[in-house]
């Protein structure tokens, strides 16, 4: 039986002139296509059809693990935020399209939140994709959208019913598709009551502008007559801020992996006293031993928050 991809390729070499189908950059334009089509499909597939890809399969509601020699758990930090940087330059330094760098990124998050889980570590808030993201080449922003919605609808939802997770979206999901952005909310609502791990997902998001929408928002109730500027205190500020979906609204440590030192438009304002952890490597190899050391490094420092 013809394939779909095959009858799609005949279409298109009956429309185009023999001449430009001769040609080496058109032939390896329509190389790269295929390989790229396959290989999506091949990976949407494995994500709907197996569940070994995550780890958190493993994880029942109140697990808890032994911590790693050197680390203490009265200095586990309540909220950890991960820049998962590198999934693209993991790809192209093994000579691989950009999707298979999200895959091993995907499969490394699995193991990242069941370490998570299992050290007890109640919020993770990760930055999955930025306002500037939209900006990247069509078909890797399309994948990525596919992938999203096929992660809440066939991964997330049915794990964290088993282990207790809850899950809040923050950033700009309106220029989301209607289908994710129906997945969002559903995954929302039905882990809304869940406590044992508040998993943040930051997509579309930008650090500024969440700070200018809570200006807007405060400067309207002012003009509105419910607030005098008086009134405008800092936690009235953070109030408005859309990281108010969980009660420890600032990271305790930050993580960005692939050796950028800087946050990128992430947690401008919630980032004040939060420790940065940067790291060389890249996102799909940052493994447990990794992570055991940025643990490590965090809980060697003094948090005096300015005072003395």
């Amino acid at each position: 039986m013809i394939s779909m991809l095959q009858k799609l390729m005949f279409m298109i070499l009956a429309i185009i002139p023999n001449w430009i189908i001769t040609m080496p950059i058109f032939q390896q334009f329509l190389k790269t296509k295929v390989e790229q089509v396959v290989h999506k499909k091949e990976f949407k597939n494995m994500v709907l059809a197996s569940e070994s890809l995550f780890k958190l399969k493993d994880m029942a509601i109140g697990d808890e693990k032994p911590l790693p020699k050197g680390l203490q758990r009265e200095l586990m930090p309540r909220h950890i935020g991960v820049i998962l940087d590198g999934n693209r330059r993991w790809a192209k330094m093994r000579g691989r399209i950009t999707v298979e760098g999200y895959e091993a990124g995907l499969a490394n998050l699995g193991m990242f939140l069941s370490l998570c889980r299992g050290w007890n570590i109640p919020i993770v808030s990760l930055f999955m994709f930025s306002t500037e993201n939209w900006d990247r080449p069509q078909e890797e922003v399309d994948f990525l959208i596919d992938l999203f919605e096929g992660t809440f609808k066939h991964y997330l939802l049915r794990n964290c019913r088993r282990f207790g997770g809850r899950v809040s979206v923050i950033g700009d999901t309106s220029k989301f598709p209607n289908s994710l952005q129906n997945a969002i909310k559903q995954i929302e609502e039905d882990t809304r009551d869940f406590t044992e791990i508040h998993l943040i997902m930051a997509m579309s998001y930008s650090g500024q502008n969440d700070i200018v929408h809570a200006c807007q928002n405060i400067a309207m109730k002012v003009k509105d007559g419910l607030l005098q500027p008086e009134d405008i205190t800092k936690s009235l500020f953070e109030q408005q801020l859309q990281t108010m979906v969980t009660h420890v609204p600032s990271p305790d440590l930050l993580i960005r992996t692939s050796g950028e030192i800087r946050i990128s438009n992430y947690y401008l304002w919630q980032s004040a006293y939060t420790e940065m952890y940067f790291t060389d490597t890249l996102w799909p190899d940052f493994g447990e031993d990794e992570f055991v050391k940025a643990l490590r490094s965090f809980q060697q420092r003094g948090r005096r928050y300015g005072k003395i």
